[in-house]
């Protein structure tokens, strides 16, 4: 929502809504800047924090990118080169220079010079092994060691530094996944009919029909990354040199292609939410509230009336009526064990994430595959000419 137009394709919040109170952060970055971080989104914000401070009012941080809420609570970021200005910059971006390299030589020379970084990520993880390079190109300082003396200081913690705003509190609004999923899918279907395609045909038109000539546009940084962009490129760039039945059928692709991608990013979300706020206990952690909105016709016995109670709570300095919530959590868990499955060819960091994926379809697809060759080598064994045999488990199943 930082980016200047495209109201559609970022859900920007509505004139009439904006009305009501005062908005900030919104239409002001130019989307031919790919570069806009979240390091540029944190230096406007917090002194817009300490602004609305100033004035006797309490911010409220609207998400969204968890990952830009995070700034803004912890000390998680890292300042590599000073800029001129609030603006970001226009010149090359280092980062983006070093994830044009092979995925294995970056990982390689992060290594050499932050083996415990590179331990701790994924040699496919190109965006945060070439941001861990770049943060010691810059600073002459492993990123793992700046980490290290974020959390060290007083009332740091796993997730980062001390907590920058202390009587901060989260609202989580949630529902049940079915009532989301179907929320969702009613969003993409309200967005077409208001002219999502109009609108992405007309940035198309005047930014994108350079680089899709020439074979080299980039759904990795800035605007494009915002869901909407992949999803149509295919409708886009064949639009008038196609059959209509053609084009159709690119345009329903498109549409579903959006609904999956939207429906899958909440998820994460939600993940996100669940493994960065509440599996984390400690001093540096805000409680959580959650807020069900499964059912809208009970919005406001459900979420605005509860959420009143405690940020007035908040604000006055007493124990809000609700609790916020709790959820367990493995003190033994090993989030950078490393594992390799033989069977995916993949390399799985994290007690969780190969627990998740020994559970995956693809990793049963393949071990079942796997069973089925070795039955049936197996049983040819059996029927050969060679006279050994091999024991049948009760089901008739071969033992692996």
């Amino acid at each position: 929502q930082v980016y200047k137009g495209l109201d559609i394709i970022t859900n920007k919040v509505s004139p009439q809504e904006q009305r009501l109170c005062r908005h900030h952060m919104i239409s002001f970055v130019d989307p031919l800047v790919s570069n806009y971080t979240v390091v540029d989104f944190r230096d406007k914000a917090v002194p817009l924090i300490s602004y609305i401070f100033a004035r006797d009012k309490i911010p409220i941080v609207v998400g969204g990118t968890n990952y830009y809420i995070e700034s803004l609570l912890w000390k998680v970021l890292i300042n590599t080169k000073e800029k001129p200005s609030s603006a970001p910059r226009l010149d090359g971006d280092r980062k983006v220079e070093l994830e044009q390299l092979d995925s294995a030589e970056l990982h390689q020379r992060l290594s050499q010079v932050d083996p415990e970084m590179a331990a701790k990520l994924h040699p496919h993880d190109k965006r945060k092994v070439a941001r861990s390079l770049q943060v010691f190109e810059e600073t002459g300082i492993p990123h793992s060691e700046i980490l290290h003396q974020q959390q060290e200081e007083e009332g740091g913690g796993p997730l980062g530094g001390p907590l920058k705003y202390p009587h901060s509190c989260i609202l989580w609004l949630h529902a049940d996944q079915a009532a989301l999923d179907a929320r969702l899918e009613k969003r993409v279907d309200d967005m077409v009919a208001a002219g999502l395609l109009e609108e992405l045909r007309d940035f198309h038109r005047r930014y994108n029909q350079e680089k899709v000539a020439e074979n080299r546009q980039d759904y990795q940084h800035g605007i494009f990354q915002s869901i909407g962009f992949k999803e149509f490129h295919e409708y886009l760039v064949s639009e008038g040199n196609c059959s209509p039945e053609t084009s159709a059928l690119l345009l329903e692709k498109g549409i579903q292609a959006l609904k999956q991608v939207t429906k899958r990013y909440a998820r994460r979300q939600n993940k996100w939410v669940r493994n960065r706020f509440l599996k984390r206990p400690g001093p540096n952690v805000p409680p959580v509230y959650g807020l069900e909105v499964s059912d809208l016709q009970r919005w406001e016995e459900d979420v605005l009336k509860p959420a009143l109670e405690i940020v007035e709570s908040f604000i006055q300095g007493r124990e809000p009526p609700a609790e916020p919530l709790r959820m367990e959590h493995d003190e033994k868990e090993n989030k950078r064990s490393h594992r390799v499955c033989e069977l995916c060819d993949r390399l799985i960091i994290g007690d969780r994430e190969w627990a998740a994926h020994t559970r995956s379809k693809s990793h049963l697809h393949h071990l079942k595959k796997r069973r089925k060759l070795e039955a049936s080598g197996c049983a040819g064994g059996i029927m050969g000419d060679s006279g050994d045999t091999e024991t049948l488990d009760k089901d008739g199943s071969l033992p692996l």
